[in-house]
This record gives C-alpha cells, structure tokens and sequence, in this order.
C-alpha cells in the first residue's frame, strides 16, 4: 500500500477511486484542488472468502475501512466491462456492487465512469494497455514508482473523475 500523510484541507476533494473486482479490488485515494492531484493512499483489497457472500463482504468491509480512515468526499467506481464472458461480468457486478453500497452507506456521492472514458483522460486513448495506465498515473501522482495494476486502474478513475469534475464546473454544470 502506498500512502502519503496529507492532512485533509476543506478546499480539497478526496476522492476515492474503485476498479472493483472478484479477485482484487483497487482503491486508490487522491487530494484534488486547483489542477493538482496529490496521491494520499493506494492499494489492493485480496478479495478471498469460502464463497460468494463472504468475497463480497470483504470489500464492502475494507472500503466502509477506508472511507473511516481517509474520509473522501466522493467516491467513483469503474464501470463493469463486458467483454466475453458473462459469468464473469456477473461477478464483476456483484463486486462493483457491494463496494457502491459501502460508499452509499457513508452517504458518499458516488460516481461512475466506463473504462474506455478512464484510459482516455489517463492516457489519451481508450485502448491503452494496463502498462500504460500504470506508467501515466505514476507520471501524473509524481510517484517513485508505478503502483500495481489494479491500485493504478482505481487511481485512474479517481483522476479522471477529478478531472472532469472540474471542467463541468468551470462550464456551470454538475455530474449527472
């Protein structure tokens, strides 16, 4: 886990990202203000559990944890992509859903954003690798090292949300 000891300052936004996912789950947390994003804290839940119900209270726990620890402001989850697999999708949404419902609970706004839309404000196209993405949020956050894939694909949509959130507002509009 990564983590930086910024204080929380009330014109900044917390923001908490989510890549949700039946094996590992990445979170990854950013400070917002004016243009700059500062990374606070990033990581892996491995999710494990003798079956269904018990994977998905293990991410739930872990982010109700997280959202304790870092108070964010916000919370956004990467969209379920469905490429070829169905039971798989199933299980991403599953996922997807227990950690929505940890932000829900904390009564976070929670937000969403497809995949594609993430690797596209990250990288500057939708079909950029995991590679990539990793390289580019350690670029953009000024870390020493590249974070774990799923911990880079949750800063990612932190980073994206922050990002677009601030050009809505600079045209008066919101989030829908």
């Amino acid at each position: 886990m990564l983590e930086s000891n910024l204080t929380h300052d009330a014109a900044v936004a917390r923001i908490l990202g989510i890549d949700p996912g039946s094996r590992v789950t990445g979170y990854g947390i950013i400070d917002f203000t004016r243009n700059r994003a500062v990374h606070v804290a990033s990581g892996c839940i491995p999710v494990c559990g003798a079956d269904l119900a018990g994977k998905l209270r293990v991410i739930y726990e872990a982010i109700i944890t997280l959202v304790e620890r870092h108070q964010p402001v916000e919370m956004v989850v990467e969209q379920v992509f469905v490429h070829r697999n169905a039971e798989s999708a199933l299980k991403l949404g599953q996922a997807r859903g227990a950690a929505v419902l940890a932000g829900a609970m904390r009564t976070l706004p929670v937000y969403e954003y497809a995949p594609r839309a993430i690797k596209q404000a990250i990288t500057g196209t939708g079909s950029a690798t995991k590679e990539q993405v990793q390289h580019m949020i350690k670029v953009l956050l000024g870390l020493s090292q590249s974070p774990p894939a799923d911990a880079a694909d949750a800063l990612g949509v932190a980073l994206c949300h922050a990002h677009i959130g601030q050009t809505l507002r600079r045209r008066g509009l919101t989030h829908r």
